[in-house]
């Protein structure tokens, strides 16, 4: 149920519409409605209107805005006795069914939402809030469910409402999670009822993450974790950052000969937490990250991808020469400086570079950052809890690359080989025959 004027936006009925095709709408499945507000009330769609994927979406992109007014009270109070009613095609209380309201708005209501919000929460109805630009988060946070953390969210205009997609697709019921993208298989998905599971593409092999698929065995890497520290990210959601490193660590095969791990914090400075071989053993690079202070400030991304070019991948900060060099730069928004000179120098230099950003980052320079090809290189979620499903993709693999000098002395050694036991054959054939004379010999003297 979509309850709000901005219901009739058209980013919203594309947001609308994104959600819907994720869920398995049907008169014993999903049913979905929608209200309309401004000073007055619309039920645009009932709950009992459309009983078809297809039926329902065309009906919310011919959604029209209201008058002027916020009475977001007045609109609770309609969904909570009309909208949610049989007669409108709700169904009787069970525990079975969940009653599931989306209230976004972009204003201050007019009228009181606290009590009639309350009173909706206690008839069973789960309520999230979505608040666009100017809104009022104090008002969001009296009407949505508990915990806010998971019912309360904020974009800041309608143009990006979109990235929500996601999280409302994984709160809801999905009748195909292969078709809506919503798994975490690196190549091929198989869809089974309410799940799925992975595949790989002939000549690659499922990894023991049962996701991740390689060509490649685990050859030398070096890893630089480059985290963005600045204010906007905040404290509780800095310490799922480091959560999040300490998965794609897990995944790392990390010893003296295989991968080496390093990690630099960025805001408006740049700082080095540990260089690359400091720590060659899983628990003390894990212990290591957990140990990060969080720096606040600004965000320079553009400085911190030029340390990373300059010094994080150089011999003095712990590089091997020749070993493959991989960045992953995560931010959560724009940078304040320019990236592309430094962007375009890092992958010029043959590094491989990903590019993670999540709520209020922009996605162009997260794919300006990003090796080819870009759809595997950057990733995009509008919520930090949502980045386990990031650290579950971002697979790195490294093939290690012929080399042509090596191939060239192999064919060498090989033809010395030939030739001595060529030398040796024909060695052997004359003393065959030294043998047979010598034995001749003997018998005439005999």
């Amino acid at each position: 149920m979509c309850v709000g004027p901005a219901c009739s936006n058209s980013a919203i009925k594309v947001f609308l519409a994104k959600v819907i095709e994720g869920l398995d709408v049907g008169p014993n499945a999903t049913r979905v409605g929608v209200v309309n507000y401004a000073s007055r009330v619309k039920n645009e769609v009932s709950l009992k209107t459309h009983r078809t994927k297809a039926g329902l979406i065309k009906a919310v992109t011919k959604v029209e805005p209201l008058s002027t007014g916020t009475m977001t009270g007045l609109a609770i109070q309609f969904a909570l006795n009309v909208a949610f009613s049989e007669n409108e095609g709700a169904r009787a209380k069970s525990p079975d069914i969940s009653k599931v309201a989306i209230i976004v708005t972009d204003g201050r209501p007019q009228d009181n939402v606290k009590d009639v919000a309350q009173r909706a929460r206690d008839a069973g109805i789960e309520i999230f809030a979505i608040g666009v630009g100017r809104v009022d988060m104090s008002t969001l946070k009296q009407m949505a469910s508990e915990p806010l953390d998971d019912h309360v969210d904020y974009v800041e205009s309608y143009s990006v409402i979109e990235k929500l997609t996601k999280k409302f697709q994984e709160a809801f019921c999905v009748s195909d999670l292969c078709a809506t993208g919503d798994h975490d298989c690196e190549q091929v998905c198989l869809s089974s009822p309410g799940s799925y599971k992975c595949a790989c593409k002939e000549g690659f092999t499922l990894m023991d993450d049962g996701r991740s698929c390689s060509a490649c065995s685990n050859s030398a890497t070096d890893v630089v974790f480059l985290i963005d520290g600045s204010k906007s990210v905040r404290p509780e959601n800095f310490e799922l950052v480091k959560k999040w490193i300490n998965q794609i660590v897990d995944k790392l095969d990390v010893s003296d000969s295989k991968a080496h791990v390093g990690l630099v914090q960025y805001s408006s400075l740049v700082r080095q937490e540990f260089p690359l071989g400091r720590h060659n053993n899983k628990k003390d690079l894990k212990e290591a990250v957990k140990k990060m202070a969080y720096m606040e400030r600004g965000t320079m991304t553009g400085q911190a991808l030029r340390y990373l070019t300059d010094k994080s991948f150089s011999v003095g900060h712990g590089a091997r020469p020749g070993v493959s060099k991989v960045g992953i730069v995560f931010t959560d928004g724009r940078s304040q400086d320019y990236i592309g000179d430094a962007a375009k120098k890092a992958k010029e230099m043959g590094f491989k570079m990903y590019a993670v950003g999540v709520g209020n980052a922009v996605e162009d320079e997260l794919k300006e950052i990003a090796s080819e090809p870009k759809g595997e290189h950057y990733f995009y979620t509008a919520d930090f809890k949502a980045m386990t499903q990031i650290a579950k993709k971002l697979q790195i693999n490294i093939c290690q690359e012929d080399d042509p000098c090596e191939c060239d002395s192999l064919v060498k050694f090989q033809k010395k080989v030939e030739e001595a036991l060529q030398v040796l054959t024909k060695k052997n054939i004359l003393d065959q025959n030294m043998s047979k004379r010598i034995a001749l010999l003997e018998n005439k003297i005999v």
